[in-house]
């Protein structure tokens, strides 16, 4: 599946502003809900997402379609590293006064929102990187400058 990552740049700006909020209400019902929309994309797969069903429906139609498209293997990654931090967050928050561990709802959710930010203000997504770099330690991406198809061609610079 391709997705559009203009797309996946808009999730980003709304995960930023809940993330920002989180960490000015203390929410963890609110980072509860951000995490069900990290699961929605990264269970199922992006075409569940809701951020994502806001951009088809609004943004997609008034900005025409994309110049280019980019799999959807990465930002499903990265989907589910957000997920993962909101989880710590949730529990950080949720559980935070009792046990001492507000401190760690707090950074989990400062970095989900260091990484969200990345993708909404410059087009990094973090995550996706992440995913590239661990599948070409697992063997898994060649860079088309390393396949043997043309390892003994010279690169034009």
């Amino acid at each position: 599946m391709q997705v559009d990552p203009r797309g996946q740049r808009f999730a980003a700006v709304l995960t930023s502003v809940v993330l920002i909020v989180v960490l000015v209400t203390g929410s963890w019902e609110l980072l509860a809900a951000q995490a069900v929309v990290f699961a929605l994309s990264t269970l199922p797969g992006l075409r569940h997402s809701p951020y994502g069903l806001i951009y088809r429906t609004f943004v997609r139609p008034r900005i025409g379609p994309p110049r280019e498209l980019e799999a959807a293997g990465p930002p499903r990654f990265a989907q589910g590293v957000g997920l993962t931090f909101a989880l710590v967050g949730v529990v950080g928050y949720a559980f935070g006064n009792g046990w001492g561990i507000t401190w760690l709802g707090i950074l989990a959710t400062a970095f989900a929102l260091g990484a969200a930010f990345l993708n909404a203000a410059f087009g990094f997504c973090l995550g996706c990187e992440m995913y590239v770099l661990i599948q070409r330690l697992r063997g898994g991406l060649r860079s088309p400058h390393k396949s043997k198809a043309n390892s003994d061609r010279e690169v034009p610079a």
